[in-house]
């Protein structure tokens, strides 16, 4: 392909980017293809000569868009949004065309000098301390894992990168029964072992770690002979918005000299409103870690993930490698691979800059508040469904129902809401029973949105019930 061609194109895919997004919805939510149906409408083989892009476009149209489930859809109540403001995707069009590996100061300069200013411009909008610094990491996946290797090196004496794990005894890392999956997987990853993740019970009206459970928990493993290593909170739970009370825990890990790390990676958007941090976000400020992702509520491309540190030290005694051919010399630079797993970065800094200086703090934080208040009225109107019952009260913008009926109920109305298109929905589970879960997120949806779910809801019970 030619540059001229390149830029035709490129202009007539944003004209059909322009027209998708407007049209959205008018499109079912939730793909509606069946298992195996696009891999079918695929060659078996690689082609052996070019085609034009005027063919691989339409297939583009007839293959692929079936199979897509829209999640910046405005009626995507489903697990978490990850959205995408214009800006953002405008921001992004230009960090591919430019195309660099950012992984040193002097392969982009300009990129690590504004990651570090972003960082610090979210830092200020969700009030942390100013002794945080931070990295832009792909997902909150990625930051657990990082300050779970961090809990574990810091555990051994930055000891298990070089020696192994076989006789640094049991670690153990203290976490609610309500966190993310992806502090299951670190452990996996960083070779502590599921056994090893101590899951705590919940208690309270916003579902938060029973502390003193965690103190005997952690006086029973001393006594037991194992090594406490870290202790992970949360800030807006996947499940049900679980969030933990966070000073009490910051003083049990201060007293057994435990590595903390805050999962806030939906809810830590909402932080940019000052009024949601007496309940949420007291005492964040003791966090050794803390993770929250653009990419869910705040309108930052997927991905986009910011893990703030109290002290950046142990992280780089973690996971910083440095052979030859990555030194710089001569100059006193911030290298972000030498903060992260991946040595590979992208230009991930770009789109935060774009979108902040498009809305403003001002024009996020309005989004922000009209869901909370939307989710809070269509759970009211669910709630007034007949037979309807709320689990969970709304967090920020999440809550959970059921319906009439027993679990196997709750799927099939799940099922039914899906397969009719309006809108999405995802199940869950609480307290040993199932949950259908309800977020409202997504940056474009509007009230009227919102609220035809309820009606929506009411309509495919009755025609299954």
């Amino acid at each position: 392909m030619k540059w001229d061609e390149f830029a035709s194109w490129s202009k007539q895919i944003a004209d059909w980017g322009a027209a998708y997004h407007t049209g959205l919805q008018d499109r079912p939510v939730r793909a509606q293809t069946k298992p195996g149906e696009i891999a079918a409408q695929l060659p078996s083989s690689p082609p052996a000569h070019g085609e034009d892009m005027a063919a691989i476009l339409n297939d583009f149209d007839a293959i692929v868009m079936p199979g897509m489930t829209h999640w910046q859809h405005p009626r995507f109540f489903a697990y978490f949004p990850s959205n995408a403001s214009p800006p953002s995707m405008l921001a992004e069009q230009l960090a591919n065309t430019v195309a660099a590996q950012c992984m040193l100061w002097q392969t982009s300069p300009a990129a690590t000098e504004m990651e570090g200013v972003m960082v610090d411009w979210l830092r200020q909008a969700l009030g942390l301390a100013e002794t945080y610094t931070g990295v832009i990491q792909d997902s909150a996946s990625s930051a657990t894992l990082s300050a779970v290797l961090t809990m574990r090196e810091r555990a051994t004496g930055y000891s298990g990168n070089r020696d192994g794990l076989s006789e640094k005894g049991h670690l153990r890392i203290y976490c609610s029964d309500q966190v993310h999956s992806s502090i299951d997987r670190a452990c996996w990853v960083a070779g502590i072992g599921q056994a090893n993740l101590v899951k705590i019970g919940t208690t309270g009206p916003h579902h938060a770690m029973d502390v003193a459970a965690l103190e005997a928990a952690i006086a029973a493993d001393r006594a037991a002979g194992h090594i406490p290593a870290g202790i992970i909170a949360i800030t807006g739970g996947t499940g049900v918005g679980s969030t933990d009370v966070l000073g009490p825990i910051l003083d049990v890990a201060k007293v057994h000299d435990l590595y903390t790390h805050l999962d806030a990676a939906w809810a830590g958007a909402a932080m940019i409103c000052p009024e949601f941090h007496a309940q949420y976000w007291s005492d964040v400020d003791g966090f050794d870690s803390i993770v929250f992702n653009p990419h869910k509520w705040l309108g930052a491309q997927f991905d986009c993930s910011i893990q703030f540190l109290r002290d950046a030290t142990p992280q780089l005694n973690t996971l910083k490698i440095e052979p030859e051919y990555l030194k710089t010399t001569g100059q006193a630079v911030t290298n972000y691979s030498e903060w992260t797993i991946p040595l590979g970065r992208r230009f991930r800094a770009l789109k935060i800059w774009f979108l902040i200086r498009s809305y403003g703090l001002e024009g996020l934080r309005a989004r922000i508040r009209n869901h909370v208040a939307w989710a809070a009225e269509v759970c009211d109107a669910i709630r007034e469904l007949d037979g309807f019952e709320i689990v969970t009260e709304p967090i920020l913008s999440l809550f959970s129902f059921r319906c009439p009926g027993d679990d196997g109920d709750q799927q099939r109305l799940v099922d039914a809401l899906n397969d009719d298109g309006r809108i999405y929905l995802t199940q869950g589970s609480f307290k040993g029973r199932k949950i259908i879960r309800f977020q409202v997120g997504q940056f474009d949806t509007t009230r009227d949105d919102v609220m035809m779910a309820a009606a929506v809801i009411k309509d495919v019970w009755g025609q299954i019930k």
